[in-house]
């Protein structure tokens, strides 16, 4: 008996052709179809086809039970708002994906044991605090200092929002956000062929596996400032606020979501804009324009 998951992969006298979703994109499809692609040339291109097949036809979802991407309720302390953006995809998304051996060379990131294309956490925090510098003057320091952030500091309000770098050890601070992951349910394909200079002529396609245009998604974040935060900042939270939300729209249309952020790639439409504070009841706005007006107004309300 054999415990090698490859050794045994090694065996397969065909192609896998179907599988369970999304588990296959994890475990299963993807093995089978990667050692397969390892035969030659046209074992390559029937593995690729394959695997390209059969994700492109599910609809991505977690076990039900999981309640990975549930609706949060109202947050438990009075003092903090949970935010919700509901967004569609105008261009496809990309991020790629850590796993080492892929029957592709540029898989989208995805859940290691579900299969199901995500956000992580950590990339929409880096992405709004680079959004919410740009809104503060970033463009115009980088352009004065030849492209660098030597000299740069964060205004209060960033501070505030996001804390300090990982490297600061003076006056350290953690910031007031948490953020959620964003779970995809779709799984796309884009193709670059490069050309020979010589003949003018496609070379060897490079496929992308990327989240769709037309895919939804809902950014989720939660402001939860710890007792004291904001009188030793020295903000005021509304205008934090609104910065980040302004900063959020930005990103959405303008500079993208993406890894690939040059080519076009991430860029989105915001459907819905949300609220939750306990004991208020939630606000939810198709515009950010009437959303601010609203929560000026929720916001300071006892």
């Amino acid at each position: 008996m054999s415990f090698d998951l490859y050794a045994d992969l090694t065996l397969l006298e065909a192609c896998p052709a179907d599988s369970a979703m999304p588990f296959g994109l994890a475990s299963g499809l993807v093995d089978g179809c990667t050692v397969w692609s390892t035969g030659g040339k046209d074992r390559r291109n029937q593995a690729r086809q394959s695997y390209i097949r059969c994700a492109q036809k599910e609809n991505l979802k977690f076990p039900p039970r999981l309640e990975v991407d549930q609706d949060g309720g109202e947050p438990p302390d009075p003092s903090w708002i949970r935010f919700e953006i509901a967004f569609l995809l105008e261009t496809p998304w990309y991020s790629k994906d850590d796993r080492p051996f892929h029957v592709l060379d540029n898989p989208v990131r995805k859940d290691r044991v579900f299969g199901v294309p995500f956000m992580s956490e950590a990339s929409w925090k880096g992405l709004l605090r680079w959004a919410c510098r740009m809104s503060a003057g970033l463009a115009e320091h980088l352009h004065r200092n030849r492209g660098k952030l030597d000299g740069w500091k964060d205004p209060a309000w960033i501070l505030h929002l996001f804390g300090n770098e990982k490297e600061e050890k003076k006056d350290f601070q953690r910031g007031a956000l948490a953020f959620h992951p964003t779970w995809f349910s779709r799984i796309g394909f884009e193709v670059i062929n490069p050309h020979s200079r010589k003949t003018r002529a496609g070379t060897q396609p490079i496929y992308y596996e990327v989240v769709p245009a037309g895919a939804s998604g809902v950014f989720k974040m939660l402001y939860a400032p710890l007792p004291g935060s904001v009188e030793r900042s020295n903000v005021k939270p509304f205008e934090a606020i609104n910065g980040l939300l302004d900063a959020a729209q930005a990103l959405f249309t303008t500079y993208g979501i993406s890894a690939k952020r040059m080519a076009g790639w991430g860029t989105a439409r915001v459907t819905q804009w949300k609220a939750k504070q306990r004991f208020k009841q939630p606000i939810s706005k198709g515009s950010l324009a009437e959303f601010t007006e609203q929560f000026a107004t929720w916001f300071n309300r006892a």
